[in-house]
Protein backbone atom coordinates (compact mmCIF):
# COMPACT_ATOMS: atom_id res chain seq x y z
CA UNK A 1 0.00 0.00 0.00
CA UNK A 2 1.96 3.28 -1.29
CA UNK A 3 1.31 6.02 0.68
CA UNK A 4 -0.07 9.71 -0.24
CA UNK A 5 3.61 11.00 -0.43
CA UNK A 6 4.71 8.17 -2.71
CA UNK A 7 2.02 8.54 -4.93
CA UNK A 8 2.97 12.10 -5.33
CA UNK A 9 6.51 11.80 -6.23
CA UNK A 10 5.58 9.03 -8.31
CA UNK A 11 3.45 11.21 -10.22
CA UNK A 12 5.76 14.07 -10.21
CA UNK A 13 9.13 11.35 -11.44
CA UNK A 14 6.69 10.40 -14.03
CA UNK A 15 5.65 13.28 -15.72
CA UNK A 16 9.46 14.86 -15.72
CA UNK A 17 11.16 11.83 -17.08
CA UNK A 18 8.30 11.45 -19.85
CA UNK A 19 8.99 15.06 -20.62
CA UNK A 20 12.94 14.25 -20.58
CA UNK A 21 12.81 11.14 -22.93
CA UNK A 22 10.39 13.08 -25.71
CA UNK A 23 12.83 15.79 -26.23
CA UNK A 24 15.49 13.15 -26.44
CA UNK A 25 13.64 10.33 -28.64
CA UNK A 26 12.61 13.52 -31.05
CA UNK A 27 16.10 13.18 -32.79
CA UNK A 28 15.69 9.73 -33.25
CA UNK A 29 13.01 9.09 -36.26
CA UNK A 30 10.29 6.13 -35.69
CA UNK A 31 11.23 5.48 -31.69
CA UNK A 32 8.71 6.30 -29.01
CA UNK A 33 9.98 6.14 -25.60
CA UNK A 34 6.95 7.00 -22.73
CA UNK A 35 7.09 6.33 -19.06
CA UNK A 36 4.25 3.94 -18.24
CA UNK A 37 4.55 3.83 -14.30
CA UNK A 38 7.05 4.46 -11.70
CA UNK A 39 6.63 2.92 -8.16
CA UNK A 40 9.30 4.33 -5.37
CA UNK A 41 9.64 2.84 -2.49
CA UNK A 42 8.65 3.68 1.30
CA UNK A 43 11.53 5.53 2.00
CA UNK A 44 11.60 7.30 -0.92
CA UNK A 45 15.59 6.17 -2.51
CA UNK A 46 15.01 4.45 -4.88
CA UNK A 47 12.57 4.47 -8.12
CA UNK A 48 11.69 1.73 -10.05
CA UNK A 49 11.39 3.37 -13.73
CA UNK A 50 9.05 1.47 -16.18
CA UNK A 51 9.49 2.18 -19.99
CA UNK A 52 7.27 1.46 -22.81
CA UNK A 53 8.84 1.47 -25.93
CA UNK A 54 7.57 1.33 -29.52
CA UNK A 55 8.32 -0.26 -31.60
CA UNK A 56 8.74 -3.17 -29.12
CA UNK A 57 12.00 -5.50 -30.85
CA UNK A 58 14.40 -2.00 -29.65
CA UNK A 59 13.16 -1.83 -25.73
CA UNK A 60 15.95 -3.98 -24.70
CA UNK A 61 18.56 -2.03 -26.53
CA UNK A 62 16.90 0.80 -25.27
CA UNK A 63 16.54 0.35 -21.39
CA UNK A 64 20.24 -1.04 -21.63
CA UNK A 65 21.40 2.82 -23.39
CA UNK A 66 19.22 4.68 -20.28
CA UNK A 67 20.66 2.37 -17.28
CA UNK A 68 24.08 2.83 -18.94
CA UNK A 69 23.53 6.94 -19.35
CA UNK A 70 21.67 6.76 -15.51
CA UNK A 71 23.97 9.40 -13.83
CA UNK A 72 23.42 11.89 -16.65
CA UNK A 73 19.61 10.93 -16.64
CA UNK A 74 19.24 11.62 -12.72
CA UNK A 75 21.56 14.66 -13.05
CA UNK A 76 18.98 16.08 -15.51
CA UNK A 77 16.11 14.70 -13.25
CA UNK A 78 17.52 16.23 -9.78
CA UNK A 79 17.97 19.90 -12.26
CA UNK A 80 14.06 19.43 -13.34
CA UNK A 81 13.07 18.82 -9.60
CA UNK A 82 15.29 20.74 -7.35
CA UNK A 83 12.82 22.60 -5.70
CA UNK A 84 10.61 19.82 -5.15
CA UNK A 85 12.19 17.23 -3.68
CA UNK A 86 15.64 17.55 -1.48
CA UNK A 87 16.89 14.06 -2.26
CA UNK A 88 16.59 12.54 -6.02
CA UNK A 89 15.87 8.83 -5.75
CA UNK A 90 18.31 6.31 -7.35
CA UNK A 91 16.72 5.06 -10.67
CA UNK A 92 16.40 1.82 -11.78
CA UNK A 93 14.91 1.20 -15.76
CA UNK A 94 12.43 -2.08 -16.56
CA UNK A 95 10.63 -2.52 -19.80
CA UNK A 96 7.18 -2.62 -19.34
CA UNK A 97 5.87 -5.16 -21.69
CA UNK A 98 2.26 -5.34 -20.46
CA UNK A 99 1.07 -4.27 -24.26
CA UNK A 100 3.30 -6.90 -25.99
CA UNK A 101 0.87 -9.52 -23.22
CA UNK A 102 -2.22 -7.72 -23.68
CA UNK A 103 -1.59 -7.99 -27.59
CA UNK A 104 -0.66 -11.92 -26.87
CA UNK A 105 -3.36 -12.62 -24.57
CA UNK A 106 -6.11 -10.89 -27.70
CA UNK A 107 -4.73 -12.76 -30.83
CA UNK A 108 -5.08 -16.43 -28.68
CA UNK A 109 -8.94 -15.68 -27.69
CA UNK A 110 -9.69 -14.55 -31.85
Amino acid sequence: METTRQNKIARLLQKELSEMFLLQTKAMRGTLVSVSAVRISPDMSVARVYLSVFPSDKAEEMVKNVNANMKTVRYELGTRVRHQLRIIPELKFFVDDSLDYIEKIDSLLK
